[in-house]
């Protein structure tokens, strides 16, 4: 297993032998490396140190949609699927784009990154 807490650190210099897991939004490189322990160091790296039932819930609709679709849900989508306003999920996670990392989903790109913020 692969100690995420140090693979997600930002240092300033990394060495050549192990691959950095963020690209420099935050999303994964890899968005297939994404286990629930490195969500928890994603959610850490936000400020939040327990990913609770309501996480989890947004979490796993958020990566099951992609998978199904290939493209991010739109947050009102994310907000009607778990009968929360977006004020919640804004609560729960701080905005869309720390959700999207969460989740570990890809960078969208610049333009969807705008929509998000």
């Amino acid at each position: 297993m692969i100690d995420t807490t140090n693979a997600l650190a930002r240092p300033q210099a990394r060495t050549s032998e192990i691959p950095p897991l963020l690209d420099e939004d935050g999303f994964l490189v890899d968005p297939r490396s994404w286990t629930e322990d490195t969500a928890r160091a994603i959610a850490s790296s936000y400020g939040i140190f327990a990913l609770e039932p309501a996480h989890w819930s947004v979490i796993h609709f958020i990566r099951d949609y992609y998978q199904t679709f290939g493209a991010v849900p739109l947050m009102r989508r994310v907000c009607r699927s778990q009968n929360m306003t977006r004020d919640a999920v804004k609560n729960l996670f701080g905005g869309c784009i720390a959700a999207w990392c969460i989740a570990g989903l890809p960078n969208p790109g610049e333009e969807a990154k705008t929509y998000m913020s």
